[in-house]
């Protein structure tokens, strides 16, 4: 009895000491590090407020939800306003029009970021490189709305494209207002606008690779393009699979303002993405619950292409994203 008695007091005594440390080692570290935490503290505030605090919303796509019942006294009816959606003779429109959109991105997009960023690299002259990186970057930070209208200058009904057209070949053509246009001219402003910022990353990777490998190679005969395909792409593999993941979770968003703006009554058939519907039907036609329930659809599959393109990153042998 004595001995178990012994035993018990050493544990606690023993707990109290591991607990007493850690917080000794919390403290040591926060004082270290407190311009660290100061430096971090608005990120963390800004993901805490806007991010983490409103997911307590996707409760109520549980629920038929009246904003004059509030959101305790809404009744609770399941998964009803999920099989609506699934039901929903437009789901599989909507599902195509998002995923195909989003593939022509990742197709022409993430493929011209990397050669856009291999080139910016091979250019010898530093002025020239910061000339190029400030004129491609510089659409970046244009707002959708700009881009659009710039597009609408261009490819308008009576825009400048179509007003040569008709002086060279006689005829015009719907860029904006047709089907088969939306999806080239989406991707081509999505290219236009973030291909140069896109190319950051990139550029950094490619800044850490050991520049005694090309002088190896140069001296061994390998012209240009065998060092970027033998030295460059291996080097930066690991910064292509992180953001390749990164990007297949994003698949099904498919950029609302863009969308939104180039969207019109003749190109419905195509431009009708999950995130359109999401604001056409939660907020223009308030069914709240019903857009939440779609908007959560959205944000699931989103989840579960990050978790699937992560693990199949890991068994080509790279570390993934998590």
């Amino acid at each position: 009895m004595a001995l178990q008695q012994g035993e018990q007091s050493a544990l606690q005594m023993k707990a109290n000491y591991s607990v007493a440390s850690e917080k000794s080692f919390f403290k040591r570290n926060a004082k270290k590090y407190m311009w660290f935490y100061l430096l971090a503290a608005p990120g963390m505030i800004y993901f805490i407020v806007f991010k983490y605090f409103p997911l307590w919303g996707i409760l109520l796509a549980f629920q038929d939800y009246s904003p004059f019942l509030g959101f305790w006294k809404s009744p609770w009816i399941g998964f009803k306003h999920f099989q609506d959606f699934f039901t929903n003779e437009a789901f599989f429109l909507l599902l195509k029009n998002t995923l195909m959109l989003s593939l022509y991105n990742l197709t022409f997009y993430f493929p011209f970021v990397i050669f856009l960023a291999m080139m910016l690299s091979e250019l010898s002259s530093v002025l020239m490189r910061k000339i190029v990186q400030t004129v491609i970057y510089l659409p970046h930070f244009l707002s959708w709305v700009v881009i659009v209208a710039i597009t609408l200058i261009f490819f308008g009904p009576s825009g400048v494209i179509n007003h040569y057209l008709a002086q060279t070949i006689g005829k015009e053509f719907a860029f904006m207002t047709s089907n088969e246009w939306f999806r080239p001219l989406a991707v081509f402003q999505g290219i236009w606008k973030e291909a140069g910022w896109g190319t950051v990353i990139f550029l950094a990777a490619i800044a850490g690779v050991n520049p005694d490998l090309y002088e190896a190679a140069k001296m061994d005969g390998a012209g240009r393009w065998r060092r970027i395909w033998h030295i460059t792409l291996p080097g930066i593999r690991s910064t292509i699979i992180i953001l390749l993941v990164l990007r297949v979770g994003s698949i099904m968003d498919a950029n609302f303002m863009q969308v939104f703006l180039m969207s019109n009554g003749l190109n419905q058939d195509v431009s009708n993405v999950l995130d359109l519907y999401v604001y056409t039907v939660g907020l223009a036609k308030s069914q709240f619950s019903y857009g939440i329930a779609a908007g959560l659809f959205n944000s699931v599959i989103g989840l579960m292409m990050v978790v699937v393109s992560n693990y199949f990153a890991k068994k080509a042998g790279e570390d993934g994203v998590f």
